[in-house]
């Protein structure tokens, strides 16, 4: 893989600027999300616009791994507790997470909107994810694209299992992250050598072909609809 043949000191090897991706981090962390008076599509514009360059594409999978990660850890930690309350074992197969949700949705919350870094799925997430399709064809640059895509497919199970099972209001902020999602897993692996098979919450959101309402952020009526099979077979199957 050339990500591998640059860090072993290939002739076209990257410099990042490891202290410049620690402040973009910190700027991303502090400046936006939940807390910002901003509206979430006007955070996910400046993030990404800070989010340029190499560097910036780092960052960029920083975010996407480090909220993988803490959202696992967040259901783990919800599965131990359940356990310890009422004896009944729950599996966290960061492969697929439907299952655990199909068992215990109404038990469970979703991690996503309480995550230890603070980022938020509808700021830093949606504009992290986007950053990453952005320059798809330049991540192997910088990175193992495999892991970057896994943690992605992941994200997305989060996120879809979150509206089915999790009580999450599907919006026009969900659904913009749904479809940066899609759209960039989508760019990622065409432009990966080797791709990782394609999970089975994937799979199987593909077998279907059901339109979901998307709500105005703001109020209770219906503004449009998506359908994440269709956008899945359109955008996953190159």
């Amino acid at each position: 893989m050339r990500w591998l043949r640059q860090l072993l000191g290939g002739g076209g090897r990257i410099q990042l600027d490891a202290e410049r991706q620690q402040t973009l981090l910190h700027d991303a962390r502090h400046r936006y999300g939940a807390h910002a008076r901003i509206r979430f599509p006007e955070q996910v514009e400046a993030i990404t616009g800070m989010l340029d360059g190499d560097g910036g594409l780092v960052v960029a999978a920083q975010i996407v791994n480090q909220v993988a990660d803490e959202a696992h850890g967040d259901l783990q930690a919800q599965a131990h507790d359940i356990h310890l309350r009422t004896g009944r074992r729950l599996v966290v197969n960061r492969r697929n997470y439907r299952p655990l949700w199909k068992e215990a949705g109404p038990a469970l919350r979703w991690p996503l909107f309480a995550l230890p870094s603070g980022f938020h799925p509808y700021a830093q997430v949606t504009a992290a994810v986007a950053v990453v399709g952005r320059q798809a064809p330049r991540v192997d640059r910088v990175t193992d694209p495999n892991p970057l895509l896994t943690r992605m497919f992941e994200v997305l199970d989060l996120t879809t299992a979150g509206w089915e099972y999790g009580q999450v209001r599907v919006d026009t902020h969900a659904a913009t992250l749904a479809d940066r999602l899609i759209s960039s897993t989508g760019q990622l692996l065409t432009a990966t050598d080797d791709p990782p098979r394609l999970p089975p919450p994937v799979r199987e959101l593909m077998r279907r072909n059901n339109t979901v309402a998307v709500h105005d952020p703001n109020g209770p009526r219906p503004v449009g609809g998506i359908n994440l099979g269709a956008m899945l077979r359109e955008r996953l199957l190159v």
